[in-house]
């Protein structure tokens, strides 16, 4: 974990931005497409953390982005390339747009200046998305990125993030993957070489300094 005076550094208000990552209904709700993941992302608390550091984060005015995968009821556009998106597609719960399955899910709250990116296609709630440009006009230097899943999405951001020049923060108590177990794995041997890793009530220390502190 990173010293405190480091962490502050790294999280300025001014220049950070949080992200959500698929904390939708129909992947951490209660009738979710994938319940053993969901299961885990409510057990362990992550969702509580995500919620959390969503509140707090418009309190200290750094900006929120809640990022949501869906397909058209058509599947236009949606990628078939990869075992991934065949076996969703014979899941009994859809990521249809404008169904409840991609609502952001409780106890994670949308707020009206908070911005909702939706992607058709990918892995990735960074490429071929609006958030490179949204981060960029909003002068961000440093992602807090949270949400499921550590498998796939959740690497996905950090990579994207690092490429583009962003500064990656990964509260490890604020993302889920299946197994259990894989998840702490993943952050010691992959994202901690390439993030910034902390915890829930570290970035909200951070959260709470006045911007440029």
């Amino acid at each position: 974990m990173p010293s405190n005076d480091r962490l502050s550094a790294l999280i300025d208000p001014a220049t950070t931005v949080l992200i959500t990552v698929e904390c939708q209904q129909g992947v951490v709700g209660p009738d979710s497409a994938l319940p053993e993941l969901a299961k885990e992302a409510r057990d362990s608390g992550v969702l509580a953390n995500v919620a959390r550091l969503v509140t707090a984060a418009r309190a200290s005015g750094v900006q929120v982005i809640h990022a949501i995968a869906e397909r058209r009821p058509d599947g236009r556009g949606a990628n078939r390339n990869a075992r991934l998106f065949r076996a969703a597609e014979r899941l009994p719960v859809q990521q249809l747009t404008g169904t409840d399955a991609v609502r952001v899910a409780e106890p994670i709250e949308v707020a009206d200046e908070d911005l909702v990116v939706r992607r058709l296609h990918g892995l990735s709630p960074i490429q071929g998305t609006d958030v490179d440009a949204l981060l960029r006009n909003l002068g961000c230097r440093t992602l807090v990125i949270t949400g499921v899943s550590a498998n796939v999405a959740i690497p996905n951001a950090v990579f994207d993030a690092v490429n583009r020049g962003y500064t990656a923060v990964v509260p490890t108590d604020a993302i889920a993957g299946v197994p259990s177990d894989y998840t702490p794995a993943m952050i010691s041997h992959t994202l901690a070489l390439v993030a910034t890793v902390a915890t829930t009530d570290e970035v909200l220390g951070c959260f709470a300094r006045p911007s440029g502190a």
